[in-house]
């Protein structure tokens, strides 16, 4: 990372680190901001929400690249979120047929390298938030606003006249266990199965046309490219 961020020292360009799963990299991202580097970074929920200590031996459902961290590393993430030295949560969605996770040996090294996050992502990040003090309007931020902002959405990521209807009910105190039965994705395969999330998504929309969990109905998603300049 620290190349990626002396080319953008020296050219100018904007900058993006991706999946920042390790807090070692938190100085250079403020240094290079006090210099005038143009960087932005993301983390996902399962750093925020894991950690190495807890994944039991060839528990390949919890494996991704890069890898999860200890406690004491995701801590560090958080209070790199809070602080805003992070901008953003983002899913890193990556499923996978459940062969290709090779539990049957947990082979760690031969495993499919990626966790199904978007289903989760928002409960997953709620209940860690709120533990820690967190509240939804810095929710909001770090999986609506930020985002879109940075990927250059403008009819995305806040709730406003003309911009797109993509909204969501939310029970922010309302809980429920994760088992594969209640996953909607193909692959039921999760690191999160047993266990206990709070904020339960009530009802979806997408461009105001309410999204039926159980997948009915034409598909409605389209290809999204950035609105404006890339600068």
């Amino acid at each position: 990372m620290a190349q990626a961020v002396e080319i953008a020292r020296r050219t100018g360009v904007r900058l993006h680190i991706l999946h920042v799963s390790s807090a070692a990299v938190l100085p250079v991202i403020s240094a290079a901001r006090a210099d005038g580097v143009r960087v932005t970074a993301e983390t996902c929920p399962h750093y925020l929400a894991l950690a190495a200590q807890d994944v039991p031996s060839g528990a390949t459902e919890f494996k991704c690249c890069p890898p999860i961290r200890e406690r004491v590393n995701r801590e560090r993430l958080w209070e790199g979120l809070r602080a805003g030295m992070l901008d953003c949560v983002v899913s890193d969605h990556s499923p996978c047929p459940p062969s290709l996770k090779r539990l049957g040996d947990g082979d760690f090294g031969a495993a499919w390298g990626g966790i199904a996050s978007l289903q989760l992502s928002l409960p997953v990040v709620w209940t860690q938030a709120r533990e820690r003090g967190s509240t939804l309007a810095e929710l909001i931020g770090w999986m609506a606003a930020v985002p879109a902002s940075i990927a250059g959405l403008a009819s995305k990521g806040s709730i406003e006249v003309g911009r797109d209807a993509d909204l969501v009910a939310f029970a922010p105190e309302a809980s429920f266990s994760v088992s594969p039965d209640m996953i909607v994705h193909r692959h039921k395969l999760t690191p999160y199965t047993g266990q206990r999330l709070t904020g339960v998504v009530r009802r979806t929309w997408l461009r105001g046309r309410c999204v039926h969990p159980d997948g009915a109905g034409a598909p409605a998603g389209r290809l999204l490219t950035r609105q404006g300049s890339a600068g």
